[in-house]
């Protein structure tokens, strides 16, 4: 089966509803596939709703759970910086892509500033403001071990 044409066509038909630019992916395990999708940043007016973190939601979802580790991710694009890092947070080991950064950039889609940030080289991109002495905060940590532990000492 061609993955990728899959992703095309998701793509395409995302377009052609208004539901986002020009990004598709597909989500396979093993032989079957989980998802394919189009972004939907202009549908669901947000702009985390890349094609590759839309099939990441829908594969948990469709799995019942967040580890992707034995999928496989083909993207229309090469993923920003942004969905690499749901792709590294879900377990997805293997992406196949076709245009690269430079393809989108050239076509107006741009993720250099994400990608100078990340890298270091441009701070200015958003000021960063670390909060002291929030006791609150701290005590999310405790909070977040003793339910774990309840629930480990329920079983």
């Amino acid at each position: 089966m061609d993955y990728m044409k899959l992703a095309v066509d998701a793509t395409v038909e995302g377009m052609d509803k208004g539901h986002g630019g020009p990004f598709g992916a597909t989500i396979v395990r093993g032989d079957e596939v989980i998802a394919a999708v189009s972004n939907t940043m202009m549908k669901d007016t947000d702009p985390s709703a890349h094609a590759e973190m839309v099939a990441i939601r829908v594969a948990c979802e469709k799995l019942g759970t967040m580890d992707l580790s034995d999928c496989v991710i083909y993207a229309t694009c090469e993923p920003c910086p942004m969905c690499m890092g749901a792709i590294i947070w879900s377990g997805v080991k293997e992406v196949h892509y076709c245009s690269t950064r430079n393809d989108a950039a050239t076509h107006g889609f741009s993720d250099i500033h994400l990608r100078e940030y990340l890298d270091g080289s441009d701070e200015s991109v958003v000021n960063m403001i670390k909060v002291e002495d929030r006791e609150d905060c701290d005590n999310l940590w405790e909070h977040f071990h003793k339910l774990k532990e309840e629930k480990v000492t329920s079983i």
